[in-house]
């Protein structure tokens, strides 16, 4: 079990970074979009941002639920543990984020968003203090 647990690992944290680098992007893609004034430019964006979120981010978080998911099944001796407790709350904090992104993919297509680009600047750094404590949790495991 112990080679397919680490591979199971592996494909975790790989999803893992590639779910951060679509979230980080994507709204970094916002904060440039909701500042931009040209149509084509925005057009652009929205194609952009859909892609990036349907191909990357959702897929990602998927596979990274999906392998914590397993992970945990082969090792539930972990959900014991308080610091799981704790990251499973920011996990859910992530995916909170990561459906909020996808509702904004929408909003920008529709021309509906109301939000500045300064919220969005403000919005970019969430997921960066989400991964962070995420990381601390999992690595110093404090409780």
């Amino acid at each position: 079990m112990f080679p397919f647990y680490r591979f199971i690992l592996s494909l975790h944290i790989i999803a893992v970074i590639s779910w951060m680098a679509g979230l980080l992007y994507l709204f970094r893609l916002y904060v440039y979009h909701a500042a931009e004034t040209e149509n084509v430019v925005k057009e652009r964006f929205k194609i952009m941002e859909r892609k990036l979120f349907r191909i990357i981010t959702l897929p990602a978080a998927l596979v990274a639920l999906g392998m914590g998911v397993v992970m945990l099944l082969l090792n539930p001796v972990l959900l014991q543990e308080h610091w799981m407790h704790a990251k499973l709350f920011f996990v859910l904090f992530m995916l909170g984020i990561t459906h909020y992104a996808g509702r904004l993919v929408r909003q920008f297509n529709e021309g509906t968003v109301t939000q500045s680009h300064k919220f969005f600047r403000v919005m970019n750094e969430v997921p960066t203090l989400l991964m962070i404590i995420i990381v601390i949790l999992v690595i110093m495991r404090p409780f």
